[in-house]
């Protein structure tokens, strides 16, 4: 297997997905169908031989920071928040075991009857024996976003990238929901997104992924075949890296 092959280059991956990705048309709440198709999308990547870390937003059931603005306290809410993240971590459980996958769901937040708690130590054993480590309850404290939560399991774990699955095939100038003259960027660097307040991650995770020369490949969550097309070295996306 050559350097250049990108099945040889992703050895163990990060995939993070916002919880609206699980409400498929719906406007709230999963919708078991959608989850069951991205669950398939990471079963044709696990096929390839690659490890999977997951993070999954809560976003479709609460967010913290909505509840922060309508008057509730802000650390009850991003509580609020996490609890939402396990329950979305559960439903793609229950998705990637119907398909005969081996699965974990590691909370940050102790509640053993439902997860594991997490020890760094024996998640790594877990991707190992190839099964897909979902990390549930963000970072266990409150302030920090799921995709924080995200770069920093990633960091840990040792992936060589994390996966940003959104709506758009990649990182724009502005919204090509809105603009229709919006321009795609093929690689951006940490610091213009930063910079430019590009819609990727939030500004902790970039910093945090910049420190740590970790690469961000935004794409299409709703391209069929798209997460498995960047491993084969096809598809559009937007690198981002130093």
């Amino acid at each position: 297997m050559s350097q250049d092959d990108p099945k040889a280059a992703f050895k163990r991956v990060m995939l993070k997905i916002s919880g609206e990705a699980l409400m498929g048309d719906q406007g709230f709440g999963l919708h078991p169908p959608t989850v069951e198709r991205i669950a398939r999308e990471v079963k044709s990547v696990h096929d390839m031989g690659v490890e999977i870390c997951m993070v999954i937003g809560g976003g479709n059931i609460f967010r913290g920071l909505q509840g922060s603005a309508q008057g509730m306290e802000r650390t009850t809410a991003d509580y609020m928040g996490m609890l939402a993240t396990v329950m979305n971590a559960l439903a793609m459980q229950s998705a990637l075991e119907g398909l005969g996958m081996h699965c974990r769901v590691i909370s940050a937040i102790t509640m053993n009857e439902v997860a594991e708690p997490y020890i760094r130590r024996r998640a790594v054993r877990h991707l190992e024996k190839k099964r897909v480590c979902i990390f549930a309850a963000g970072t266990g404290n409150p302030y920090f976003t799921t995709d924080t939560a995200a770069t920093l399991r990633a960091n840990e774990m040792s992936c060589e990238a994390i996966f940003k699955g959104t709506k758009v095939d990649g990182v724009y100038d502005k919204d090509p929901a809105k603009h229709a003259d919006a321009v795609r960027y093929d690689k951006v660097s940490y610091d213009d997104v930063l910079a430019k307040r590009l819609a990727v991650m939030d500004a902790s995770a970039i910093a945090l992924a910049r420190d740590n020369n970790l690469p961000i490949i935004v794409f299409s969550l709703d391209e069929p075949g798209g997460f498995r097309g960047i491993l084969d070295g096809k598809g559009t996306y937007t690198r981002v890296q130093g």
